[in-house]
């Protein structure tokens, strides 16, 4: 199975001057676990997930001071489309993260999580053990 068949294609994309507390509010409405972020000074993508805000927030920070730049990584692993899950799951693994930003010609068009992944995974394994017993 490929990325493509298991992201999803609601990208919540914000602003770099997005406060934390409009970023968590955003996110919270969508039901998503991470926002895309677009600094359209840079032309670049980054993302902010909702362990960057609880971060932020658990050392004092103000989440209606605070902006989504400071808290984004910048330093982002981006999937293709055209990547399997066990290339995406080795990519978030080796990186310590649950979520790829995907990236076709045109920018974003998904993320996929580690909830993705195993929602994916998940049936199949269920007939494998059904079959084995």
């Amino acid at each position: 199975m490929l990325v493509r068949d298991a992201m999803s294609t609601m990208v919540l994309t914000i602003g770099p001057t997005h406060t934390l507390r409009q970023a968590a509010r955003l996110m919270s409405a969508r039901r998503v676990g991470a926002a895309v972020v677009h600094d359209p000074d840079t032309s670049g993508f980054g993302i902010i997930t909702e362990r960057d805000i609880l971060d932020a927030i658990a050392s004092g920070q103000s989440p209606d001071v605070e902006t989504a730049s400071a808290h984004t990584t910048t330093d982002v692993v981006f999937a293709a489309p055209t990547w399997t899950l066990e290339e995406a799951a080795e990519a978030m693994t080796h990186g310590g993260f649950r979520h790829l930003v995907v990236l076709d010609d045109a920018g974003p068009v998904g993320v996929v999580s580690v909830r993705d992944i195993i929602r994916c995974w998940a049936p199949v394994r269920r007939r494998t053990v059904g079959l084995a017993s």
